[in-house]
């Protein structure tokens, strides 16, 4: 189990056995809740919130030498479930992903974000059709969900992915991401979210899906 959540071993396995000649790539969805306080070796730094603490750990140059980037990095409005970020990594295939964590200069960064998660979803996620416009300067729903893909919650341009496991989670599964603009400044209910059916508004930061 890692610091922020555990870790599916066989949906590990299976990233690092793909055929590399059907693998065309992989993005990693990330929900993040971040600490108070960041915590460095068992003591709460008082000086560093869980964010600054993550910020900190920004693997962008790990991922640029993996042929990796992020493509996607939102604050969170509101949810039905209490996350503070959203991101998301393209890896050009999924072995990559994994074999990014024994690398000397990926563990130097990565005890910020041990420093700073209270816990962390990770799915592995691949579009159903097309990749997401950009939506700056509107807001976006996120909704990942269990089983059949829901009726929209709100009309807009709008983009789905498959879900083909949870590599970090609390033990939820995931079978779908939908990712749907949202035009003006009105309010969008999130009073259909179930535990099986996350709902959660976003305020778009970086934005590099094509």
């Amino acid at each position: 189990m890692a610091a922020y959540g555990t870790v599916d071993r066989d949906y590990g396995i299976q990233l690092v056995k793909t055929d590399p000649e059907a693998d065309t790539g992989i993005y990693m969805l990330n929900f993040m809740k971040y600490r108070q306080h960041a915590v460095y070796a068992g003591e709460a730094d008082e000086a560093v919130s869980g964010r600054e603490a993550d910020d900190r750990y920004a693997p962008i140059e790990v991922l640029a030498a993996i042929g990796a980037h992020m493509c996607f990095l939102a604050d969170v409005v509101k949810g039905s479930e209490d996350w503070d970020r959203i991101a998301v990594v393209r890896y050009a295939n999924r072995r990559s992903f994994v074999e990014m964590q024994n690398r000397d200069d990926f563990r130097q960064k990565h005890v910020h974000k041990e420093a700073g998660m209270d816990h962390t979803t990770i799915m592995g996620t691949v579009p159903v059709g097309g990749l997401p416009a950009a939506a700056k300067p509107n807001r976006i729903l996120l909704e990942a969900w269990k089983g059949e893909t829901p009726a929209p919650v709100i009309g807009g341009a709008s983009t789905a992915f498959a879900v083909e496991g949870t590599i970090i989670g609390d033990g939820r599964s995931w079978d779908g991401a939908r990712y749907t603009e949202i035009d003006g400044d009105g309010e969008v209910d999130l009073s259909g979210a179930t535990p099986e059916h996350q709902l959660i508004v976003l305020k778009p930061v970086i934005e590099r899906w094509q």
